[in-house]
C-alpha cells in the first residue's frame, strides 16, 4: 500500500457511495487509476466488504457481552471446528475466536437486555463441547472496531 491507497481507503471509509469517477475527482487521478486500486485492494484482501456498518444498538441489542468458553478437547464432540459452527448459527453471536490463555475461545454477543442475555448464554452452552463459560458485559465502547489507523502506519 502507498499513500494513494491510503487516501483511497479513507476517501471511501468516510463517503462509500462517492463512487469511481467521483473519488478520481477527488482525488486528482485517472477514474481507471481509481478502479484499478480499488480491485487491487479488493483481490488482496485489504478490501474485505463494502456493505453497510450495522448498529447492534439500534436494532434493538443495546447490551453487549463478551463469553470465555472452555472446550472440552476430546475430539468426539468435534472441538474448536464444531462450536465455531454452533456460535454462527446463533445470530446474538457477532464474532467468535479461538484464543490462548484462560479460556479456549471468546465470543462477542449481543442482548435485547440482561435478562435476555441468559437466553443466549444458554444457547451458546448449549454444544456438548463447551465446559464453561464466564461472561463480561460491556459497559461503554471507549474503543469501537477499527482497522483504518492501522492502514494509515502501512503507508508511510
Amino acid at each position: 500500500m502507498d499513500q494513494l491507497d491510503g487516501r483511497l481507503i479513507d476517501l471511501f471509509a468516510a463517503d462509500p457511495r462517492v463512487g469511481v469517477l467521483e473519488a478520481s475527482r477527488r482525488l486528482g487521478v485517472a477514474r481507471g487509476t481509481v478502479q484499478a486500486r480499488l480491485d487491487k485492494l479488493t483481490a488482496a484482501g485489504v478490501i474485505t466488504g463494502w456493505g453497510p456498518d450495522l448498529s447492534p444498538e439500534a436494532l434493538g441489542f443495546p447490551v453487549t457481552a463478551f463469553l470465555t468458553l472452555e472446550i472440552r478437547q476430546e475430539t468426539s464432540q468435534g472441538g474448536h471446528d464444531a462450536v465455531g459452527a454452533h456460535l454462527a448459527g446463533i445470530a446474538e453471536v457477532l464474532e467468535a475466536h479461538t484464543i490462548t490463555g484462560a479460556g479456549d475461545m471468546w465470543a462477542r454477543v449481543v442482548a435485547r437486555s440482561n435478562a435476555d442475555l441468559q437466553r443466549v448464554i444458554d444457547r451458546v452452552l448449549e454444544h456438548p463441547a463447551i465446559v464453561r463459560s464466564s461472561t463480561v458485559i460491556a459497559l461503554a465502547t471507549q474503543v469501537p472496531y477499527r482497522v483504518r489507523p492501522l492502514a494509515r502506519t502501512v503507508t508511510r
